[in-house]
């Protein structure tokens, strides 16, 4: 969409857990603390859930917990609970997101209402106004794209095509982030710090032009057949819909181009190879290397000619791309890029645009029945556009100081736990656990909110724009990131709003980053047992120090840099765990004909096993000097691995679940949930024994950390 925030992606290798007016107070030290924390004080009185932040009531305790351990913590839940109409899944963060999200309604409606607002306060406000506005925009109809398709129209030859290609392109693409993994413009693009050279922003060129969400859905067959005859009509009529001549026609080509581009795409395990993405191209070297686009045009239409070089991420299929720019007639390419502006419009267009969208994308692609609520879709449309401005008022209501110290003291024990984990390594090298000591000691974490505010002075919206606000919204963002070139690295920067339900870790940078909005029940309560924190975010958090030192993690030094800083021996032995993890998970089959793909997903995988395992440590540091006390017949070894398992909750409709298996870097909820078969503490508090089907011997528990 023209307005999405997908924009941020700080590198190429940014791990997501699933992406004030005041400063915050500072992050916690640089060096891995020596001493243990002591969780400070709750405030609430009473945990959101049950008695002690775990809903007993969700679980099915007809299951033993060996034979499934989401059933059993979850399976009344998962069979009392019914996915929402207008959503493809429902989950624990579906939970929260949409608590954030009527929480974010309320601050936009009431900036909405407020005649005298101002500034910031007066943008997110009109933003909202405009999306909101059906009978304005049900009158303007395809209008507010006209201008857009007569400047496609008036392309008379390749050079101008190019220059249309160079001006649409959007820092628009996060390659580990499941929701914008590709791009429907040609190329994809993002500006981080470089790979190689870490104090230095380079932008990232990666490949795209796809109206679909991964090159299978174009070459497979079955359901991927099925999916491009109802995608080759969804083009058919959007043409119509705008009032073009021959669409059927137009439909056909539309979809043999995509098809031709999809062809030359990396797969998902490629593109997930940093190593392999690490190619540097100077400007000069696009003509050699990828003849058939004008790149200077491009560059120069795109605000970069005078940048001097750049990270390709697919090389082969930037090189392909630019060959079928060639040798397609200039026709066909018209026919594309008229496409895909009225899809990207449509969202913000009449009633007719917006359902034959969701038709398409909603319900064919993902089997969503209903299309949301207008506020729900104004409340991301002004989150894309204006995150942070909103993001400020959401903190101010809505996150805690005490929150905060909380969270940032059990950052502290992880921390300590997780090095602990290291020194304890067996099969590690002294000198290679002195140098993930060094990454370890190093490592910065951002609790809720960023200590500096984005400044949106320069962004126009107006309160009778929809469309024209999202674009002007893209373009700004494009801008901002653009002027990162030449400047030094912002290590300050978020690429989360507070209001996000999610985590991150940033490799390039040596840093994690916990959103406001994911510190709430079932992730973390105040008022919960520890034994549950420590399971629920203590798990997160666990899983983002993970990431430092998972399959693609590992492969940055302590300053950021993509460097081997391994010996070949420890390397070795953390490439065969990790191969043992791919193989447990290939062994998953949510349907007869569809398993989960080990290797796709063995990063987060291995954060997770790590993660969990850093928390149960963790818990075990924090309340070493207290009693071990059952609450309500559960021991507290027990409420870790309950707490660790209530926050994988979630039902998938058929098709949102296969699309998900296909193209996630994630396992399903399901999956994650059984990490537990990893940790040695899991098998003696639940009495799991050989024989039931998540027993694993000893020496096939995968222990990576």
């Amino acid at each position: 969409m023209p307005g999405r925030h997908a924009a941020p992606a700080a590198s190429a290798v940014i791990a997501v857990l699933l992406g004030a007016c005041s400063p915050s107070t500072p992050t916690p030290p640089a060096a891995a603390p020596v001493t243990v924390q002591s969780t400070p004080a709750a405030a609430p009185a009473k945990a959101v859930l049950g008695a002690f932040g775990f809903d007993v009531s969700g679980m099915d305790t007809g299951i033993e917990p060996g034979q499934d351990f989401f059933e059993y913590v979850n399976g009344n839940w998962t069979r009392n609970t019914e996915i929402p109409a207008d959503r493809s899944s429902y989950s624990s963060f579906t939970t929260l997101v949409e608590q954030a999200q009527e929480d974010t309604r309320a601050i936009l409606e009431a900036a909405a209402a407020d005649a005298a607002a101002a500034g910031e306060r007066r943008k997110i406000g009109d933003y909202y106004t405009a999306f909101m506005d059906e009978a304005g925009i049900e009158a303007r109809g395809i209008a507010p794209v006209r201008a857009e398709l007569d400047a496609i129209a008036a392309l008379a030859d390749k050079p101008g095509l190019a220059r249309a290609f160079g001006a649409s392109l959007r820092a628009d693409v996060d390659l580990l982030n499941a929701t914008d993994r590709y791009t429907d413009r040609l190329f994809g693009m993002w500006i981080s710090a470089n790979l190689k050279k870490p104090d230095q922003y380079v932008p990232y060129l990666v490949q795209g032009g796809l109206g679909m969400p991964d090159r299978d859905f174009y070459l497979e067959g079955g359901r991927m057949a099925d999916l491009r005859t109802q995608y080759e009509a969804h083009v058919a009529k959007v043409f119509e819909l705008a009032g073009m001549a021959d669409g059927k026609a137009k439909a056909v080509k539309v979809l043999a181009l995509e098809t031709a581009i999809a062809t030359l795409h990396a797969t998902a395990l490629e593109t997930d190879d940093v190593e392999k993405g690490a190619n540097t191209w100077s400007q000069a070297d696009f003509a050699a290397r990828a003849p058939g686009i004008d790149w200077s045009g491009f560059f120069d239409a795109a605000g970069l000619s005078a940048q001097p070089e750049f990270i390709v991420w697919q090389p082969q299929a930037v090189a392909g791309i630019a060959a079928v720019v060639d040798r397609l007639p200039l026709a066909d390419w018209k026919d594309y890029l008229a496409f895909h502006a009225i899809e990207r419009a449509s969202p913000y267009l009449s009633k007719a645009f917006v359902d034959e969208h969701f038709a398409f994308n909603g319900k064919a692609m993902s089997g969503t029945p209903e299309l949301r609520a207008r506020w729900k879709r104004a409340v991301d449309e002004a989150d894309d556009a204006l995150g942070e401005a909103i993001g400020k008022i959401y903190v101010e209501k809505h996150f805690s100081a005490e929150t905060k110290a909380r969270a940032n003291t059990m950052v502290a024990n992880l921390i300590t736990a997780f090095g602990r984990r290291i020194d304890a390594a067996a099969w590690m090298t002294p000198a290679t656990k002195a140098r993930a000591r060094s990454k370890l000691n190093g490592l910065k974490v951002g609790m809720g909110y960023p200590d500096r505010w984005r400044d949106y002075s320069a962004l126009e919206v107006r309160r009778d724009d929809a469309l024209g606000n999202a674009q002007r919204a893209s373009l700004f963002e494009y801008r901002r990131n653009l002027a990162k070139l030449g400047q030094p690295i912002d290590r300050g920067e978020w690429f989360m709003l507070p209001q996000t339900v999610n985590a991150l870790n940033i490799p390039l940078e040596n840093r994690l980053i916990f959103p406001a909005a994911i510190l709430q029940a079932p992730f973390f309560d105040g008022a919960a047992d520890d034994a549950i924190n420590y399971g629920g975010i203590g798990g997160v958090i666990g899983h983002e120090i993970s990431h430092s030192f998972d399959t693609n993690g590992a492969l940055f030094d302590e300053t950021g840099k993509l460097e081997n800083w391994w010996t070949k021996e420890d390397f070795a032995r953390f490439e065969e765990a990790g191969a043992a993890l791919a193989a447990q998970y290939d062994e998953y089959k949510p349907f007869p004909d569809l398993a989960v793909n080990g290797k796709l997903t063995l990063g987060e995988n291995i954060a997770d096993v790590a993660g969990l395992a850093t928390a149960y440590d963790a818990y075990k540091l924090a309340r070493a000097d207290r009693p071990a006390m059952a609450l309500d017949g559960f021991s507290p070894d027990q409420r870790v691995f309950l707490g660790w398992a209530q926050i994988w909750r979630s039902k998938f409709r058929e098709q949102a679940l296969r699309n998900t298996v296909l193209t996630n870097g994630h396992a399903p909820g399901h999956y994650r949930a059984l990490t537990v078969r990893n940790i040695d503490a899991w098998y003696p508090a639940f009495d799991v024994r050989q024989g039931q089907a998540l027993y694993l011997a000893p020496g096939q528990r995968v222990q990576v950390w």
